[in-house]
């Protein structure tokens, strides 16, 4: 090669489907049907019908956040993994602006179940980030090619 350019390597998807890449799916799911059991039980003893629909609403459009994103990231990994990092900031930005429409939506509305909506937000998101934490530290992922 003259001329000072350089060869670069292109990088092939790592074989497997969609599913190989959502392994970590299940984990995050139980973690958060957990919390929504539990919390739609706490927010209707607080706050009865209100409260319990709340913190439903709230787990269960983290679980569809956190779902949405992995689905999108897989995908773009399995099609080309430089695409990785953009598909994953555009889902971040779609998502962060569909929750605060929906939460200004829910704040203008006068809602009463709107303090158990964030609460389980909240919940929720601490529940999947710790699972698939937990499920990450306990896989079997090489790190190297073998």
């Amino acid at each position: 090669m003259s001329g000072g350019a350089r060869a670069t390597a292109v990088r092939r998807p790592p074989a497997g489907g969609l599913a190989e890449r959502l392994r970590h799916l299940p984990s995050g799911l139980y973690a958060t049907g957990a919390l929504l059991v539990l919390g739609a039980a706490a927010g209707a003893v607080v706050q009865g019908l209100a409260g319990a629909a709340g913190v439903a609403l709230g787990v269960v459009l983290v679980a569809a956040s956190f779902t949405g994103s992995s689905v999108a990231i897989a995908w773009a990994d399995r099609i080309n993994p430089r695409l990785v990092m953009p598909v994953g900031l555009m889902t971040y930005v779609v998502k962060f602006a569909a929750l605060g429409v929906a939460a200004a939506a829910l704040a203008a509305s006068g809602w009463a179940g709107l303090p158990a909506f964030g609460l389980g937000i909240v919940a929720g998101t601490l529940g999947w980030v710790t699972a698939q934490a937990v499920w990450t530290w306990r896989a079997k992922i090489p790190y190297v090619d073998v």
